[in-house]
């Protein structure tokens, strides 16, 4: 593979792995386009509490999941998402978002919607692109060219995302994070789980400019077909 070809590369993972921040950082070094699969489950999630759909009943999300146009830009270096021309990237990542999404993702039909327009955004990526989330690998992209499952301990992960939360506190995000996985692990369509093809890479002891590197490496080195 030419570094001209282009490059479709999965990674999946739970959060707290440095997913996000290694993703974008991959792309914009390498060239590639980026998408958050996660931030269009908050979108569309984001979606059904504005217009009051709720998000306990599975078969008014169902029905209400084919409504919301989201848009989602691929720029590394500034990532967009709008919901029907709306600026959705702030308010996707509030508390009542980040408590429903799990809920929200776990429809099939929701799934089916969002996986169709992951689908098709890699498709359209004329340089390659790195597509992010928790069931990339396995579920969206099974023919990924890279396939990526990033790692780390549940104390890791939650001082991560306490320190992105900004004095969150700890405990209670480790509390947090393990309920979500295990809603996420356990869920019937397209559960978190690392594809049996996928290179796992353990984050718990790595900075983030390590993981970086060494996501760049196995990419170019995929690219170069040894």
């Amino acid at each position: 593979m030419e570094s001209s070809t282009p490059v479709i590369v999965a990674i999946d993972g739970p959060s707290g792995t440095g997913k996000s921040s290694t993703s974008k950082a991959v792309a914009a070094q390498l060239g590639l386009s980026y998408l958050d699969t996660g931030a269009q489950y908050r979108a569309i999630t984001w979606w059904m509490v504005t217009n009051g759909i709720d998000t306990a009943d599975p078969s008014a999300i169902a029905a209400a999941a084919g409504k919301p146009e989201i848009l989602s830009g691929t720029d590394p270096e500034k990532p967009a998402i709008t919901v029907d021309g709306v600026d959705v990237a702030g308010p996707i990542r509030e508390q009542e978002v980040t408590s429903k999404v799990s809920a929200v993702s776990a429809v099939p039909e929701v799934r089916t919607r969002i996986t169709e327009l992951q689908r098709s955004i890699a498709a359209s990526a004329v340089t390659g692109i790195v597509v992010e989330g928790r069931d990339i690998g396995t579920t969206v992209l099974p023919d990924a060219d890279l396939k990526i499952f990033l790692t780390a301990s549940p104390e890791a992960r939650a001082a991560r995302r306490s320190g992105e939360l900004k004095g969150a506190d700890l405990q209670a995000t480790r509390e947090a994070l393990v309920k979500r996985d295990a809603a996420d692990s356990s869920r019937k369509t397209s559960p978190l789980a690392k594809a049996d093809d996928a290179v796992e890479v353990d984050t718990t002891d790595l900075t983030l400019q390590q993981v970086i590197e060494c996501v760049v490496t196995l990419v170019e080195e995929k690219r170069a077909g040894r």
